[in-house]
């Protein structure tokens, strides 16, 4: 329900947001979910499909990745270009364009072709993450209603990923052109944004208090905290996309998407009870949970490695799921925690960007592992291995910090 307010010294009346800003405001933030794992469970049908094409071992797997590699690329300026053309306009042009540029490939056979969709689906989910949750910001000025719906959004997102997973599996089963007709739903979603929201307008907020027009990175207290994040947006996107090659590894035939997907949205769903834990303990320091964190991620990959078969894989991918579950919100919490207000867009910002090239570079660097190694069962097990050096490092450093 929407009201009417009126904020002091202004003439102007100032809507309320209630539920249902606050719905389309979280089922817009899916939308890159959607982009990211709804095409994993038949991963191995295009990589089948497409095997005669050069450099296919990699390319196929970057119709997942590489509309990371845009929100990477166009996260830090995203604030800046919102607030040229505004916030609702911007939202609703990224609705309509991510729905066009997703199902385009239902109607496509070239891999070029599928790949430059998928570039312009990444546009549009830049456009569409940074609005989502701008506005949420501006239409929930409360600490506690605004708390409330940013940790909504996680879990929110996190569940979608399970639903989508499953989804994109059971579809899969009629081809692999058929998951990307989902895609339409921001047309769906599009229609009631476009009479429930709306554009604030700045004395919406005391937004009085001056808004220095520069304000220096503070590169010294996140410079290592960024380099964290970006190989966690590596660790956190491997299970994610590697789970189909593993499942089928074990046996099971490529063109059984509905096993592949349920699997990963088993997994999905372990990521999901984690951060919904997170989002209900308090109390905890910023980046207390992310050794325990990297030390479930690495746990689990070391299992999909050192235990045979499908019984391996379903293991290893839930424990190291949980451990995605917390690592992405403690991290967020972790890089912003030593920032002032003034900094804050633009750290926020330079951490997506960070985050989401190590998604970007996980099927490279995956694939240049396997080329080195050998099969993706150890490959994923040394990128175990390497969680746990990193958490063991933070664990190191929260202690030392401690008893400073």
């Amino acid at each position: 329900m929407t009201t009417s307010t009126t904020h002091p010294g202004s003439n102007r009346a100032q809507r309320s947001a209630g539920a249902l800003q606050g719905i389309l405001l979280l089922a817009g933030s899916c939308m890159p979910v959607l982009g990211s794992v709804l095409l994993t469970p038949i991963l191995p049908q295009l990589s089948a499909h497409f095997a005669g094409e050069p450099g296919a071992d990699v390319l196929v797997p970057m119709i997942v990745a590489i509309p990371a590699l845009m929100i990477a690329i166009f996260a830090p300026f995203a604030g800046q270009i919102v607030d040229r053309i505004g916030r609702k306009p911007l939202l609703l042009v990224a609705m309509i364009a991510y729905a066009i540029a997703g199902t385009a490939p239902a109607w496509m056979e070239g891999l070029n072709e599928i790949l430059l969709s998928r570039v312009l689906v990444g546009v549009c989910e830049a456009a569409i993450m940074t609005v989502c949750t701008a506005l949420i910001v501006d239409y929930f000025h409360e600490e506690r209603r605004r708390t409330k719906y940013l940790g909504l959004q996680t879990v929110t997102t996190t569940l979608a990923a399970t639903v989508f997973i499953a989804l994109g599996g059971a579809l899969g089963t009629g081809g692999w052109h058929a998951p990307f007709w989902v895609y339409s739903v921001s047309i769906v979603i599009a229609i009631p944004m476009f009479f429930a929201l709306w554009e604030p307008r700045r004395d919406d907020e005391a937004d009085a208090a001056a808004v220095p027009d520069r304000v220096r990175i503070p590169w010294r207290r996140i410079g290592i905290r960024l380099a964290v994040s970006l190989f966690a947006g590596f660790t956190f996107y491997v299970m994610i996309i590697e789970v189909s090659y593993l499942v089928v590894g074990t046996g099971v035939d490529a063109q059984d998407t509905r096993t592949i997907g349920l699997v990963s949205a088993v997994a999905s769903l372990a990521t999901a009870i984690a951060g919904f834990t997170f989002s209900r303990l308090g109390g905890l320091r910023p980046g207390a949970l992310l050794p325990l964190a990297f030390g479930l991620q690495a746990v689990g990959m070391i299992l999909v490695w050192v235990l045979p078969g499908f019984a391996g894989v379903v293991i290893g991918s839930i424990v190291a799921s949980l451990g995605s579950g917390f690592l992405l919100p403690s991290l967020l919490t972790w890089v912003v925690a030593p920032t002032s207000f003034d900094e804050r867009g633009r750290v926020t910002g330079l951490w997506t960007a960070s985050f989401f090239l190590g998604q970007f570079l996980t099927p490279i660097l995956i694939g240049a592992l396997t080329a080195a190694i050998g099969g993706l069962e150890p490959v994923v097990g040394v990128v175990g291995i390497c969680a746990a050096a990193v958490g063991a490092a933070l664990f190191a450093t929260r202690r030392r910090s401690t008893r400073a």
